[in-house]
């Protein structure tokens, strides 16, 4: 993703191709939960680019998608990088509200590897940090690499957000 990511945004497929993952990652899990019933509540996340998240119509394409596929939006989870978010705090607040008013849930990805500013984090109206995988992966080397994860759960506990810790395997 390194790589590829941004070559895509470079030659403008970046657009194209974020529409195609949502579109084929809601229909997916929906011929999921069709074929077992079990799977009925079960989730799915879709990074979006920044690109992704500036563009006017990102909402209607979110409903798009879920309306043509049948899945519920409490089944989708969206999510967006914190560096990103808090270069664009402004329109990332009125996006994700209205993200949020169509009931699916957002994740602040990467959380701890951009520049933060905790005075933008509380008014973000995201139900998820995602501690990156580098802070998780070196728990167990440190002391103070494994406080760090624990600070960030802490503050996530403390702002009513959910926890999600990336690099566990």
């Amino acid at each position: 993703p390194a790589e590829f990511i941004p070559i895509a945004e470079e030659n403008n497929l970046i657009l194209p191709l974020g529409q195609w993952v949502l579109n084929e990652s809601c229909r997916q899990l929906r011929a999921w939960q069709k074929e077992n019933p079990a799977a009925e509540n079960m989730m799915i996340s879709v990074n979006l680019s920044g690109k992704q998240f500036v563009q006017p119509d990102l909402v209607e394409q979110v409903a798009s998608a879920l309306a043509e596929t049948g899945l519920s939006p409490k089944c989708l989870k969206l999510e967006i990088t914190e560096s990103y978010l808090m270069e664009n705090s402004d329109l990332a607040v009125k996006t994700i509200s209205r993200l949020r008013d169509l009931g699916l849930q957002l994740s602040l990805d990467d959380f701890g590897t951009g520049y933060s500013s905790l005075s933008y984090l509380h008014s973000l109206p995201v139900t998820y940090l995602k501690i990156d995988r580098s802070f998780v992966q070196r728990m167990t080397e440190t002391k103070e690499n494994s406080e760090i994860v624990e600070t960030i759960t802490r503050l996530a506990q403390n702002l009513k957000r959910k926890v999600i810790a990336e690099g566990v395997e």
